[in-house]
């Protein structure tokens, strides 16, 4: 399978689709989360996007659907490229996807020995090896702080650093290699996960994808439009909780000159949706996730 989709039915009941609306998926992937979004509709139209070539075989054959094969910082420009100035939902599924991490060329994966890609569109020049073989010891400290929450940043990269003054690094068995040197056994997987989750989040800019992505929806979800975004680690879902709750990215609650809240969105899941152990025993990579429903007011 391409990829499995998580929280596949409660997500698309949390955009509450109407028949003939038209409606975005951000994050098309395998399509599982589409194909259940056109079995609802009856008219409308649904556009995905996706920016791995890859998800292009996946794509249905059904004349209400539209593939921009583009990263979704672009949302805004394609709807208006196809005519639609306002949309009645909205889902993202961030992350990668089953294919991307069992596909071993890519490098997303800590199990396999590949070359440290990790681009999420093959188009874009820089990689996860172009990053660690050419930032500063201090950005390299600040990618695995601040995406990784790893206490011992610094010290990785300046092992890094070091390993570097003698020959390039360009495997993922290179850095797990460095990473088993710096971090205890018995937690090595977890700290795996941290470092490749810090790189791959800088090789392809996803919060500030994220962050710009949230204002748009904001900006094309028609009121009583629903946005459903599924996360998977804490400053993803940190950016949305804040940003449906405050409008901004701090979670602050700022008012406008009447001392009215300006504020988007209602918040309609109250607190983050969980797969069930069901879901967890079935698929694994559903364990961490995270969804959040808002309605544009």
């Amino acid at each position: 399978m391409y990829h499995n989709p998580v929280l596949l039915s409660k997500s698309i009941d949390g955009l509450a689709i109407k028949p003939n609306g038209n409606y975005v998926d951000v994050t098309f992937g395998g399509g599982g989360h589409s194909r259940l979004m056109l079995e609802k509709m009856q008219g409308g139209k649904l556009i995905a996007f996706d920016q791995d070539a890859d998800a292009l075989s996946n794509v249905p054959d059904d004349d209400r659907f539209i593939m921009v094969s583009q990263n979704f910082r672009y949302l805004k420009n394609f709807l208006r490229l196809h005519g639609i100035e306002k949309v009645d939902g909205i889902l993202a599924d961030l992350g990668v996807s089953s294919h991307q991490f069992d596909e071993a060329e890519r490098g997303f994966s800590t199990r396999f020995d590949a070359d440290l890609d990790m681009r999420m569109n093959r188009n874009q020049s820089q990689t996860a090896a172009d990053i660690l073989n050419s930032y500063s010891h201090i950005d390299l400290t600040r990618v695995f702080n601040d995406y990784g929450e790893i206490k011992n940043s610094f010290r990785l990269a300046a092992r890094i650093c070091e390993f570097r003054e003698s020959k390039k690094l360009k495997t993922t068995a290179q850095l797990n290699g460095i990473i088993s040197e710096i971090f205890p056994p018995t937690r090595i997987n977890k700290f795996q996960a941290m470092v490749f989750q810090a790189l791959r989040i800088e090789v392809n800019n996803e919060m500030e994808v994220l962050k710009s992505f949230l204002k748009q929806a904001a900006d094309v979800l028609s009121t009583g439009g629903r946005l459903v975004v599924i996360s998977y680690h804490s400053l993803e879902d940190r950016l949305v909780k804040n940003f449906i709750r405050s409008g901004n990215f701090k979670g602050e609650i700022e008012k406008d000159f009447f001392g009215q809240h300006l504020v988007d969105f209602k918040n309609i899941s109250r607190k983050a949706i969980i797969p069930d152990e069901e879901e967890i025993k079935e698929n694994s990579r559903a364990r961490s996730a995270k969804m959040r429903i808002a309605e544009k007011l």
